[in-house]
């Protein structure tokens, strides 16, 4: 079979799996682009010597400078954000991680529609006009898929980056409207303790939210570090539960309905119930732990002298603020405070940076992360004694960098 033939099959399989649209989708996002391998990046000599760009309707990266989600093309799974690629606190939106169940939803926002019903007062339908003219906020959150961490507690491997050990957590600037201001409109009754978010996917995945959430911090999101949120990220709205697991912040939303009980969806017990040692499970884990992970050095970096390097990385609570990070580099037999770069704020990713004067010898790298609960990041043994090695969700153990003689830096999964 020549190779236009075979580039045909592809796309004629992706168009039947996933429809025309989709298939166009899946091009756009880098599909098409893996046909043609990219020409190596070049510079002038001189760049003052010769007049540069012209302006663009839209800015591009440094053709030397290429952070990319991966894996690609998966339309039921995860693609992982590049954390190590990453400075300061906020992800772009373009390389916010995804995880999707069948494939991110294309909604035209003129026919968008939001639901209101159940057990209220007054059954309310919006438009995005009408959830625009409501008051506004603007807050950071990161959000955290539940299963981000899995593949290094199952099959770690000492190549692991950060972005596959860990990568499944994204922190965003969001603008919505606070979904306390809806519910009050649509007049929840007293015996509704819960709601059912439901998304307009292929997957019309959903999930069960106790009411005392809706009422508490919630959002109703359209926005996404100052433009309309990415397709991949639930344009034209989605719920924002800050701090809860990414699974239940709803994307591509189009129904709330108020109920008396959960409403054990598919969504909440063919998967997201994390089972337990002794036969048991945890169901409704929504928050996330708090956690933290060195991006710098990390596999597949080599330092390439003894001397002062720094150790970088990232923390993150469901609870609230980080308060403290500390980092080790003997493997857990001394600890020291970590600078936190500010401004730190609730249920968002706080940076971290500790000096370290390396001497040349072995060394294990950890952090170690608290939050203003009083929470303290544990160790990988307290962790599987407490949840087991079948647990599921929730990996929020601390993490190894091992550095070698030479330099060499590796994951370690057991530390």
């Amino acid at each position: 079979m020549s190779d236009d033939s075979r580039r045909i099959s592809r796309r004629t399989a992706i168009t039947t799996t996933a429809g025309a649209v989709g298939a166009a989708l899946l091009a756009r996002a880098g599909l098409a682009a893996q046909d043609t391998p990219a020409a190596a990046p070049s510079a002038p000599p001189d760049a003052t010597k010769l007049p540069g760009l012209p302006t663009s309707a839209v800015s591009g990266r440094s053709p030397f400078v290429h952070p990319e989600r991966t894996p690609t093309g998966v339309l039921s799974g995860p693609s992982f954000t590049p954390l190590q690629d990453l400075t300061g606190t906020i992800t772009p939106s373009d390389l916010h991680f995804e995880r999707h169940h069948g494939g991110a939803a294309v909604i035209d926002p003129q026919k968008w529609k939001l639901v209101i019903h159940g057990m209220v007062e007054r059954p309310l339908t919006f438009d995005l006009e009408d959830l625009k003219r409501f008051p506004s906020v603007t807050r950071v959150h990161f959000i955290e898929c539940a299963g981000n961490g899995r593949n290094a507690y199952r099959t770690p491997k000492p190549d692991m980056t950060p972005q596959q050990v860990d990568g499944l957590t994204s922190n965003t600037e969001w603008t919505g409207v606070p979904l306390s201001l809806l519910l009050r409109e649509a007049g929840v009754k007293s015996k509704a303790t819960w709601f059912l978010a439901e998304g307009g996917d292929a997957a019309v995945l959903s999930r069960s939210i106790p009411i005392a959430k809706g009422l508490d911090d919630a959002l109703l999101v359209w926005g996404q570090n100052g433009e309309p949120l990415r397709v991949q990220n639930g344009y034209p709205v989605r719920l924002l539960l800050p701090g809860w697991e990414g699974n239940a912040c709803v994307k591509w939303l189009r129904r709330l309905e108020l109920i008396d009980q959960p409403n054990m969806s598919r969504d909440e017990t063919s998967k997201y119930t994390d089972p337990l040692p002794g036969g048991k499970a945890r169901q409704f884990s929504f928050e996330m732990d708090a956690k933290s992970i060195i991006t710098s050095p990390v596999a597949p970096a080599r330092l390439s002298k003894a001397g002062w390097w720094p150790v970088r990385g990232l923390a993150w609570s469901g609870r609230g603020r980080i308060t403290r990070v500390e980092v080790s580099t003997d493997g857990g037999k001394s600890w020291a405070d970590a600078e936190l770069q500010g401004p730190v704020t609730p249920k968002a990713h706080a940076r971290f940076q500790h000096m370290w004067n390396w001497d040349g010898k072995p060394a294990l790298l950890l952090s170690r992360a608290t939050d203003e609960t009083g929470y303290v990041q544990p160790t990988r043994a307290a962790f599987q004694a407490a949840r087991g090695i079948g647990t599921d969700f929730h990996f929020n153990y601390i993490r190894g960098w091992r550095v070698d003689r030479d330099g060499a830096v590796m994951f370690e999964g057991e530390a």
